[in-house]
């Protein structure tokens, strides 16, 4: 009994946290771990009932009549688990014009486009130009958002499971899905569909934050890059440019222009690095840049160990730098 309990104890340990549909911090997520409680109380339900039915005819003395036996196996292991089991399934079907409808006219339109293995993210602010940056999503308190899911390549899985439920990204297909954040905090996402050789190496973070602190944080994301007074950083912005980097980056502000890979333009004020599994520090640009393949097996970001550390560092710290 202790060791039962124990265990049980383990397994409601992984219900809590940043990336947990039992951890409901938006509208649509509250409603699916609602349902998961309900699910989970029928379920007991029912195998309390067979388990009841099955002790009690093993336990009858003398051996119940044929009539009586059957009456209790149909009422039992028949009647009950259909009458539970179909309410459940009528409050599941209520439920979903609720989480499936769009969000309203005029609201924060996201795309989040999944590649192997990160995560394109598309700004469309009802006043304002697009923006674009990469494997972080930020969401103002209490404002519906509507999501515009696409893939690049493979099937993805957008899940973030503490703000909503997950949706299937397929190539060649738009699916959506709406979030309507209820507080504020910092959530983790992951993809949820096997796409390849990192995909569990390919996660994103979502930031809610009070709507007045989501609008200086946008603000500051449609400005394109300020220029570093650092020599350090100056230097590394001409190495990006000059080793070919900005072929696959963009960097608004700058020279850099290209379409394959993440929007750098603001990558140091961001949460994480490679989608969401190295912390975001100039050791870790280091790092990422010269043995990127080692760190995301299968990652189309080519390792540059062969530039001089010093040229390594020197773009590091540029990174670093857009703030």
């Amino acid at each position: 009994m202790r060791h039962a309990f124990w265990g049980a104890m383990f397994l409601l340990a992984g219900c809590d946290g940043v990336q947990s549909a039992l951890y409901p911090a938006g509208t649509g997520s509250d409603r699916i771990a609602e349902l998961f409680y309900w699910m989970t109380g029928g379920a007991v339900l029912i195998w309390l009932a067979v388990v009841a039915l099955g002790s009690y005819c093993l336990r009858a003395t003398p051996p119940m009549e044929r009539r009586r036996a059957a009456i209790l196996v149909i009422g039992g292991g028949v009647i009950f688990p259909t009458v539970v089991l179909t309410a459940l399934l009528i409050y599941g079907l209520a439920m979903l014009p609720g989480l499936l409808q769009p969000a309203p006219e005029g609201s924060l339109r996201i795309a989040v486009i999944g590649e192997q293995w990160w995560w394109r993210v598309r700004y469309f602010p009802p006043d304002g130009e697009p923006f674009d940056l990469a494997n972080e999503i930020h969401l103002p308190v209490g404002q519906p958002v509507q999501f515009e899911l696409h893939s690049a390549d493979v099937i993805h899985s957008f899940w973030i499971p503490s703000l909503g439920g997950k949706v299937d990204m397929i190539p060649g297909r738009t699916n959506t899905l709406r979030f309507s954040a209820a507080r504020a905090g910092r959530y983790r996402g992951q993809c949820a569909e096997y796409c390849g050789a990192s995909h569990a190496l390919m996660c994103l973070y979502a930031v809610v934050h009070e709507p007045e602190d989501y609008n200086r944080w946008a603000e500051r994301q449609a400005l394109a890059a300020s220029k570093s007074t650092e020599p350090a950083a100056a230097r590394g912005e001409e190495l990006f440019l000059t080793h070919g980097c900005g072929a696959c980056h963009t960097v608004r502000g700058s020279a850099a222009g290209g379409l394959i890979g993440p929007d750098l333009t603001h990558v140091g004020s961001r949460l994480s690095l490679a989608a969401g599994i190295l912390p975001n520090e100039p050791e870790t640009f280091l790092r990422w840049i010269s043995r990127a393949e080692a760190i995301k097996p299968g990652s189309h970001m080519p390792s540059f160990s062969i530039l001089p550390t010093d040229d390594l560092n020197a773009i590091a710290a540029w990174l670093d730098g857009l703030q």
